[in-house]
């Protein structure tokens, strides 16, 4: 997945600069409205590009950390036994926040 996604940016940031290059090294000549067009279109291929280059597919496990517990979560998405997080601020964060414990 992450060579087709790399071969897919290179590909876009080369159509862009052959874009530019082709607009103002030769396209001018014969037309300046047409030049200026390539350019505009050269101008919205980079984002487009990075979007393409940092997409993630469905097969990609992006999300799951290195030694990360497998399976659907308990209760809560947080990572942990009984949710906790391991940051001790956090997890009492969180307790606060589900009202297990209250504050006071």
């Amino acid at each position: 997945m992450y060579r087709r996604r790399r071969r897919a940016y290179f590909v876009l940031m080369g159509v862009c600069l052959v874009l530019f290059v082709s607009a103002w090294a030769f396209v001018r000549l014969w037309s300046m409205p047409a030049a200026i067009a390539m350019c505009v279109v050269a101008m919205v291929i980079p984002p487009v590009a990075a979007m393409v280059g940092n997409r993630k597919g469905p097969e990609d496990r992006w999300w799951d950390e290195p030694g990360a517990r497998q399976g659907p979560p308990a209760d809560d998405t947080r990572s942990g036994k009984d949710g906790a997080t391991g940051d001790p601020e956090s997890d009492a964060w969180w307790e606060e926040l589900d009202g297990r414990k209250r504050r006071g």
